[in-house]
C-alpha cells in the first residue's frame, strides 16, 4: 500500500521512517481512509515494542506517516542465521507482549509476518 523511506527530520535532528501511500492509491478513497486509519492506530498505541508515530502529513496527493526509525535485522534475517532457544523465547515474549497491547486496543495488526519485525 506504500513505501517506506528512511528520512531526516532537521527540525528535531532525529532520523525517521516516512511511508507514503503509492500514488495508486490517492484517488482511492478507500485505501486513503485505511491509511489515516492506520496513523490514528498508531497514534493510540505507546509500547516499548511497537514502532511509535510521530505525524501524519499530506500535501496534495502526497499523503506520508512519519514514523519511529526503528534500526536493525528484521526477524526473518535473524531466524535465517539461526537462533539459540533462549534468544527464540526472549523474541518470542516481546512479540506476545506487543501484540497483547495491540489486541487490547482493539488493534489486529494486517500484515504480520517476520519480514516486518525488527
Amino acid at each position: 500500500m506504500g513505501e517506506v523511506y528512511r528520512a531526516r527530520d532537521a527540525k528535531l535532528n532525529r532520523d525517521v521512517a516516512v511511508k507514503i501511500l503509492a500514488s495508486a492509491f490517492t484517488a482511492d478513497s478507500d485505501r486513503l481512509s485505511r491509511f489515516e486509519r492506520e496513523a490514528r492506530v498508531l497514534g493510540a498505541l505507546n509500547h516499548p515494542h511497537i514502532g511509535a508515530i510521530y505525524g501524519f502529513e499530506d500535501s496534495g496527493e502526497v499523503h506520508a506517516l512519519v514514523l519511529e526509525l526503528v534500526e536493525g535485522d528484521t526477524l526473518s534475517e535473524h531466524i535465517a542465521r539461526g537462533l539459540t532457544l533462549d534468544e527464540t523465547l526472549s523474541i518470542a515474549r516481546q512479540i506476545a507482549d506487543a501484540l497483547e497491547a495491540a489486541h487490547e486496543r482493539g488493534v489486529v495488526h494486517r500484515d504480520f509476518k517476520p519480514a516486518n519485525l525488527v
